[in-house]
């Protein structure tokens, strides 16, 4: 089974994905991209890289096809572009959101573009476009732990847990 966790940068993904008990092989996607050059220009405007899907896919095609009964979770923003059997999408409040990417050190318009992308559902939308709503499991981080945001993630993946998408909602943001 493939798994993948994503949501906006700022969501609570990889701590999240650290707290999480699983036997599953974890790949922290933007680690994977930035160690095995997996991109194909860097945008030095928004102070980032332009990752490579062609060769991502081939990458984590190629790891999962060592063992035909290997688990797999994937996390970043990006994952939700690449096979998966379960798409989790963690969502904060917007203004959470901007708040925690400024403490960690993105510029402001940075944090608020991102903040925005939040409150219009961009990955959500994305997620649901690409896998079908069956495959699509929202999780709500704004108030939560680490640890309660990875039991959420425990339950989708032992099938505890409903296909949720939509039920989170953040326009009044707008």
């Amino acid at each position: 089974m493939r798994v993948v966790v994503t949501g906006t940068p700022g969501t609570g993904k990889t701590s999240a994905v650290k707290a999480l008990d699983t036997d599953f092989e974890v790949v922290h996607l933007n680690d994977l991209i930035r160690d095995e050059d997996l991109w194909e220009e860097r945008d030095t405007e928004r102070d980032s890289l332009v990752a490579d899907f062609d060769a991502i896919r081939e990458r984590l095609d190629g790891r999962d096809g060592e063992e035909d009964d290997q688990n797999l979770l994937v996390e970043s923003h990006l994952a939700h572009n690449f096979e998966a059997d379960k798409v989790v999408v963690l969502r904060c409040h917007p203004e959470e959101l901007e708040r925690r990417l400024t403490e960690r050190g993105e510029n402001e318009a940075k944090a608020k573009e991102n903040a925005e992308s939040e409150a219009l559902d961009v990955i959500l939308s994305e997620a649901v476009a690409e896998h079908g709503i069956e495959n699509v499991y929202e999780i709500e981080t704004t108030d939560r732990t680490p640890e309660a945001v990875a039991d959420e993630i425990a339950a989708v993946i032992a099938g505890k847990r409903e296909p949720s998408a939509g039920d989170v909602e953040y326009l009044d943001y707008l």
